[in-house]
């Protein structure tokens, strides 16, 4: 690299590496692809292609489960082989193929798109995060700060996309909506490319080893034997979604690999470093709680508000948006608040940060469970409550998610930073398997109780929403049955969530000590 391109990979942009202008619209490209997509798959499902809730939550759920363990396999393919950038390329042409061929209606595109998806997510996904880690030195006081803007991208790109891919969806067709999300991921690309060029990452995210990457078998180097590799896995990942009822297997596969991975990685560190990594894994099991009860979003929450909610002004698919739309808003305020806190040495440390997080997150779920209080004569509650709910929990979300980035790019030993970071989004894996399960508690089956109508359930339930189960069975109609089958397990399900908060703070000065020096 010459003196210029030096001298460029230096520069700062309002006080931050100008490299994470570069990551910061990359990822709110591809971001843009992935949650335009997510956005109408749920709605695609049950009303083209007729699939029953059941169905559609299971697909959803393995789909959106796989998207997060995949990660943790693509960081330890760049680690050792091919590095961060050559990862990111690879995973964006998978993620832009998945998307297009969504456009073709055949059983066989469909889960085949989901599985390019999935694969391409686990290349991108976890390097992009550790790209920007690379961007500040340990200790750096601006890392939280760029990480929160980093999560400003993310969701500047969740919040344009269901509101255009959902617009097209509905004007003229589903698969006009899956069209543009793939020209979204396609610019995420270009734009990633030409960061690369200018040289504004530096020598950041290179092959780790050239010698040994360039080494070639039966004419494929790494590199090569990677790509034939990643596009030859896409038809078992496409299994799994199709026959999503035995995904557990995986989750035991999945857990079983993670044990006995991360306690190598503890028998090859420091002790300081063990104590670091310990935390991280505990930071990871919370987050993975709160990817649970948060991931209703999508899922249940989306057809909650087709079937259940006045919507005004957008339809059920655009919903989607409200989320990404106020961390747009609260993004920078959240930024510019840990940087003056940081500067008045009042900012909370992080195990207090991500207890916060979670009673935020449970109380948007107790404000979702409230809507039924002022319920019409159609089993419709007031569009307030929904976008009410979602502040709060974006409230919440701001407090754990961006922090859980920059606290993962810290505490992880610096040789396994990128499987961490894998590791760290396998809790989405988790969750959303999990948040699969809470959904279908939400389905009504005829002749079936919820099981949150009883007893100590039963009672939240009342107390929260106003209703009871013999209130909602003397109405006697599918509508107000499917309200507070929703309704119930929100209130249940934030009470819990709240619970886990406080419990959180309460241990926080325990989880400090263990992070050795960081905050």
């Amino acid at each position: 690299m010459n003196s210029d391109q030096t001298e460029v990979s230096r520069q700062e942009v309002f006080g931050h590496p100008k490299g994470l202008l570069y990551l910061f619209f990359a990822e709110l490209w591809e971001r843009f692809s992935f949650y335009g997509m997510k956005a109408l798959l749920v709605l695609y499902m049950t009303k083209h292609l007729l699939y029953s809730d059941d169905k559609s939550f299971g697909v959803m759920a393995a789909y959106m489960s796989l998207v997060y363990v995949t990660p943790m396999i693509g960081g330890i393919i760049a680690d050792r082989y091919i590095g961060y950038r050559k990862s990111i390329i690879l995973g964006g042409v998978l993620m832009a193929a998945g998307h297009f061929f969504l456009t073709i209606e055949t059983p066989v595109f469909f889960y085949g798109s989901l599985a390019l998806i999935i694969v391409g997510n686990g290349f991108f996904k976890p390097n992009i995060s550790t790209m920007v880690g690379t961007l500040y030195k340990e200790g750096d006081g601006r890392r939280d700060s760029g990480f929160t803007i980093f999560y400003l991208g993310i969701n500047l790109g969740g919040a344009i996309a269901p509101l255009m891919c959902a617009w097209l969806a509905e004007l003229y067709g589903w698969h006009y909506g899956f069209l543009l999300a793939g020209i979204g991921m396609l610019v995420g690309l270009v734009v990633f490319k030409r960061g690369t060029q200018l040289a504004v990452f530096g020598d950041k995210g290179l092959v780790p080893d050239i010698k040994n990457y360039e080494k070639k078998i039966y004419g494929l180097n790494k590199g090569d034997r990677i790509w034939f590799l990643a596009w030859l896995s896409v038809p078992v990942f496409a299994l799994i979604v199709r026959f999503n009822e035995f995904e557990h297997y995986l989750v035991w596969i999945a857990t079983f690999f993670l044990i006995g991975y991360i306690s190598y990685i503890l028998t090859k560190v420091s002790i300081k470093e063990r104590k670091r990594l310990l935390v991280a894994v505990y930071f990871t099991s919370l987050y993975a709680l709160f990817a649970a009860v948060f991931e209703q979003a999508g899922s249940s929450l989306t057809l909650f508000a087709d079937r259940n909610v006045n919507l005004v002004g957008i339809n059920a698919a655009q919903t989607n948006s409200i989320n990404s739309t106020w961390i747009v808003v609260l993004a920078i305020p959240f930024a510019l608040l840990w940087t003056f806190l940081s500067k008045k040495k009042a900012n909370p440390n992080s195990a207090i940060k991500f207890g916060l997080g979670m009673l935020f997150l449970g109380l948007g779920f107790l404000i979702f469970g409230m809507s039924a209080q002022e319920v019409d004569e159609y089993a419709r509650t007031p569009m307030f409550y929904l976008i009410f709910g979602y502040l709060v929990l974006t409230v919440g979300e701001l407090f754990l998610s961006p922090i859980g980035l920059s606290k993962i790019t810290e505490l992880s030993p610096v040789k396994y930073v990128t499987f961490i970071m894998g590791v760290w989004f396998s809790a989405n894996f988790y969750g959303h398997f999990f948040a699969g399960k809470i959904a279908k508690l939400t389905t009504v089956k005829e002749g079936e109780a919820s099981i949150f109508s009883e007893g100590l359930s039963g009672t939240i339930s009342e107390t929260i929403t106003g209703l009871s189960n013999t209130l909602v069975e003397g109405n006697n109609t599918e509508a107000f049955q499917q309200l507070y089958s929703y309704v119930s397990v929100y209130a249940n399900f934030g009470v819990i969530t709240m619970g886990i908060g406080v419990v959180a703070i309460m241990i926080s000065p325990l989880i400090k000590k263990l992070m050795v020096g960081i905050h």
